[in-house]
């Protein structure tokens, strides 16, 4: 008899014990993980996550961990990620009610440049954001006054009893850093965007001058999760930590970006703990001077 990791490697095809998830989230920090899986199929996930939920194994799965702090610790059970393996796009070229499908595992950034190379408008905004597909669509990414909901016909999606199907935007419930998938707990799949045509020389050359604006606003040269802090109502997070005094602000490796408040960043090899105390620390600050809440946007995952 098979034990149940052995399953698991046989489902898998391959899985990779004690990976390290510093090398899976863009804050570079984060313990090992159990079981690492690239996964290249609904079906594998769906089979892995099966057997995961007999064992009573924690499972858990993630893009580009551009939104993720890992503990220290790291994560015990099963990690798939969604990745190359599942990053094909098409542009289609007849009348439907979209034109252009892709893959979880698709950066925004090729996703943006596959549009503009088809003449295609309206994913500029995203072209810098350091994500996967999956999760834009996850917590509804947006920058530069676009957001992913603009541009969204149909999100396939996994139930969490392994069940797939094709949701049309409108019933996704987007809204600010959030979604139906976050809210139920739905893995996203693939994507439908119906884009509107432009010429690709225009296209590139908005993508360049957002991309020139993100260089100049923000500490791209340090490892981040992008925007720490959702925006809370009536204020921005950037100015209340700036006005707060908390720019530079330093615990262990990590700081309050100096160039972007709204920045948290690994300066000089943080730890996980490190993040956490920080962003707790201007949590609290904030609040006290303010009487304002700042919730994090980046996903805690892990023991810390």
């Amino acid at each position: 008899m098979i034990n149940w990791e052995q399953e698991l490697i046989q489902l898998a095809g391959a899985a990779r014990a004690k990976e390290s998830m510093r090398m899976h989230t863009t804050f570079q920090v984060g313990g090992p993980a159990d079981y690492f899986i690239e996964v290249d199929s609904a079906e594998k996930i769906s089979s892995v996550r099966k057997l995961c939920r007999e064992q009573g194994v924690p499972c858990y799965v993630i893009g580009k961990g551009s939104n993720l702090l890992v503990g220290d610790n790291g994560i015990r059970g099963v990690v798939l990620h969604i990745g190359d393996g599942m990053s094909d796009c098409r542009v289609l070229k007849s009348n439907c009610c979209y034109n252009m499908e892709a893959e979880a595992g698709i950066t925004l950034a090729a996703l943006a440049r596959t549009a503009c190379a088809a003449g295609l408008q309206g994913l500029e905004f995203a072209a810098g954001i350091p994500g996967s597909l999956g999760g834009a669509v996850y917590m509804n990414a947006g920058a530069y006054s676009g957001e992913m909901k603009d541009v969204l016909t149909e999100v396939q999606v996994m139930t969490p009893d392994g069940e797939i199907a094709w949701i049309p935007a409108e019933e996704m419930r987007f809204g600010y850093r959030t979604s139906r998938a976050s809210e139920d707990g739905l893995i996203v799949l693939a994507a439908r965007f119906a884009l509107k045509t432009g010429d690709p020389a225009a296209i590139r050359e908005r993508m360049a001058e957002l991309a020139g604006k993100r260089r100049s606003k923000q500490p791209l040269e340090y490892p981040s999760a992008g925007s720490t802090f959702k925006r809370p109502e009536g204020y921005f997070a950037g100015k209340l930590i700036q006005d707060a005094g908390l720019a530079g602000y330093t615990v262990g490796g990590a700081q309050v970006s100096e160039k972007h408040c709204g920045f948290v960043i690994n300066k000089d090899g943080a730890s996980a703990a490190d993040i956490l105390k920080l962003c707790k620390d201007v949590q609290a600050i904030v609040h006290e001077k303010y009487g304002v809440d700042l919730e994090m946007e980046v996903k805690c995952l892990g023991e810390f």
